[in-house]
């Protein structure tokens, strides 16, 4: 098995098997005014529960998405009725896996995989989908260890800047990256941290085709392209940390460990008087 992605036909032959949970992580950033959950009721993988990614994140931060504590995790991951020996399979409708897929390894759990293809794949090659809200499964009592390392504060982000002591890779879309757009958060302005190297999420999963991830050795290359030095050590940015997970997993599929995600990327920086900023 892939250490990392799961095909559609594999899970597919698997649907109903109870040791394989499978999870739709989907989510949109606040500009865009879509409920994932609503999508989710109307159609999803069978047997699929819901990972609402605002619950699962710490609530009391003023930043978004900013990974919970390690007993906040396990309550979720109960609630969804996952056990430290499930193999969890997470999928969505854009380009939420990678973060969930992080979330898991974070907090201790290596079971973990992303449905090649996500949603889009799936339905684009007729697979079964049922509609609904999810059965609650039966509580479980899956244990979460606190994070080790693999996240980057502002402060791992300020000194790779002023002291190159990393490379920084943004995952945004260039038209945010620039500032051309804003951020997606309301209040929140475009830009990027001086010395960002910009490459798009959006081109580890390409939006056309099968929309499945390219290969660690396009993912390479496409590193090399931007002008990221994957020979050092790299912090992966984003608007909330969600984008820089895919950046991140690429790495990952690369054999690297030397990186790190900075969990409060634009939505925190982009906020702060007193951190550097430029934009295009």
């Amino acid at each position: 098995m892939d250490a990392f992605l799961v095909e559609p036909q594999w899970l597919e032959e698997r649907l109903g098997d109870p040791g394989v949970v499978i999870l739709d992580c989907s989510w949109y950033i606040p500009e865009l005014e879509k409920s994932a959950r609503a999508e989710f009721e109307q159609e999803h993988i069978p047997g699929a529960r819901f990972f609402d990614l605002d619950k699962g994140s710490d609530e009391t931060s003023p930043y978004v998405n900013m990974l919970p504590s390690a007993q906040r995790f396990a309550e979720v991951a109960r609630e969804l009725g996952i056990g430290n020996d499930s193999l969890v399979v997470v999928y969505d409708s854009s380009y939420v896996s990678a973060r969930v897929w992080w979330m898991f390894r974070i907090f201790g759990h290596e079971k973990v995989r992303v449905l090649n293809g996500g949603w889009k794949r799936w339905k684009a090659e007729g697979r079964p989908v049922e509609q609904g809200p999810a059965e609650q499964p039966p509580q479980s009592d899956f244990i979460a260890r606190e994070p080790i390392g693999q996240v980057a504060t502002w402060r791992d982000v300020l000194d790779a800047i002023q002291n190159g002591g990393a490379v920084v890779a943004d995952a945004r879309t260039t038209e945010r990256f620039i500032g051309e757009l804003p951020s997606g958060y309301p209040g929140v302005a475009g830009g990027h941290m001086p010395g960002a190297i910009n490459v798009p999420w959006g081109r580890m999963i390409p939006q056309k085709g099968d929309f499945t991830f390219v290969s660690p050795e396009e993912a390479e290359a496409i590193f090399r392209d931007a002008g990221v030095d994957i020979e050092r050590p790299v912090i992966t940015t984003c608007g909330s940390g969600v984008t820089a997970a895919i950046l991140a997993f690429q790495l990952a599929r690369l054999g690297k460990t030397d990186w790190k995600i900075y969990d409060g990327s634009w939505h925190e920086w982009g906020q702060r008087d007193d951190l550097p900023k430029e934009s295009i």
